[in-house]
């Protein structure tokens, strides 16, 4: 009675062995020293679109994709001397003529002069990875070209800009008596003022970030805010917009100082370049804690987005949705840029007429 329960229980196990090998999605291969397969599942003629008789009867190498055929032999000589292989990466060539990439797990039993192998099929990883490369590299050759843009721009603004406040020290301010002119005229200065500040900030930001990380230090927002706005106080004059502020949650936040101005200038320009025909644009920023993170929140009652159509466009560079001739579709792109470069998180609410409300978590 033992024996006959032994034994059906060893038969038992055989089973379950043999259909785990059957059914396995995995490629599970026995293969000799002499480069044929011995066994196989039926994962690799399905995949690979041979016959098991075929796979049978021409050596492994012949069904290896040309190029990695001189690592996989060197690599399986390796195995021969019985040294277990881990996660090698080759691909094959299918019947059809598909490349197909297999991550190889390999077991050689020098006794037996055989090698047992499982292989993933990482086909889908590797076209993901490809994908992530070339986007990088797409991203990479943008961020050189904006670079040189910005190199160029500062340069070629700088003579028209000195040449604007050596007219301004040469305007007689005695001999002028409208006070409204006074005042535009002190207007003009400060803002041109701003501008070579704001050209030559930029200019030092791009040789730090081209030699070191970008700086963070302790910034405070009412303080960054209140330069943006007298560099735009024409713009808010002419547009009357209202513009709300709270920082009652947090004043100070560990940023970059360029980065949070131009934050700030962009998404201010945008609320007052993109508001509804008619309508006083009314803007509200703020900073909260949620959850121990600090955010800025930036809203306004502008014309908004279709979230449906342009979510995943929103922060592209030179994504345009709003027909109006001074959009160049970067503001947006370097806000994105300015908080996930320093690990923090941007998000967008908004319905079209409705104007859109900005996110922005910060790391620190």
């Amino acid at each position: 009675m033992t024996k006959n329960k032994t034994l059906s229980s060893s038969l038992k196990t055989d089973y379950h062995f043999d259909n785990f090998f059957k059914i396995s999605a995995d490629f599970i291969c026995i293969a000799g020293f002499d480069g044929y397969f011995k066994r196989i599942n039926p994962a690799v003629s399905k995949l690979l679109e041979y016959t098991d008789e075929e796979l049978y009867a021409k050596p492994i190498s012949s069904f290896v994709y040309a190029p990695d055929l001189k690592i996989t032999i060197e690599t399986r000589e390796q195995v021969y001397k019985n040294k277990p292989l881990l996660n090698f990466e080759n691909r094959y060539l299918t019947k059809s003529g598909a490349v197909v990439w297999l991550s190889w797990t390999s077991m050689p039993v020098e006794s037996e002069k055989l090698v047992y192998a499982i292989a993933k099929n990482i086909t889908h990883k590797k076209k993901e990875e490809e994908e992530r490369n070339l986007l990088l590299a797409n991203l990479t050759q943008i961020n050189k070209e904006l670079t040189v843009l910005s190199h160029k721009t500062s340069h070629d603004l700088k003579s028209p800009i000195n040449n604007m406040l050596s007219v301004f020290s040469l305007i007689d301010s005695s001999k002028i008596h409208d006070p409204e002119t006074l005042e535009l005229i002190d207007i003009l200065k400060l803002t041109s003022e701003n501008l070579k500040q704001t050209l030559s900030d930029s200019i030092d930001q791009l040789i730090e970030n081209k030699n070191i990380n970008t700086q963070i230090e302790d910034i405070n927002l009412k303080e960054s805010l209140k330069e943006v706005l007298i560099s735009i106080k024409s713009l808010v004059q002419d547009s009357k917009a209202v513009i709300n502020v709270d920082f009652s949650a947090f004043e100070n936040v560990a940023f970059n100082k360029a980065y949070i101005k131009s934050i700030f200038l962009n998404l201010l320009t945008n609320s007052i370049k993109y508001a509804k025909p008619e309508t006083t644009p009314i803007i509200f920023i703020q900073s909260k804690k949620v959850n121990g993170i600090s955010q800025l929140i930036f809203s306004d009652n502008g014309l908004g987005f279709d979230l449906d159509k342009v979510k995943n466009k929103i922060f592209g560079l030179y994504e345009k949705f709003h027909g109006n001739n001074d959009s160049n579709g970067i503001g947006l792109y370097l806000v994105y840029n300015h908080i996930t470069s320093l690990g923090g998180r941007i998000a967008v609410e908004s319905t079209i007429n409705e104007g859109a409300t900005f996110t922005i978590s910060f790391k620190y």
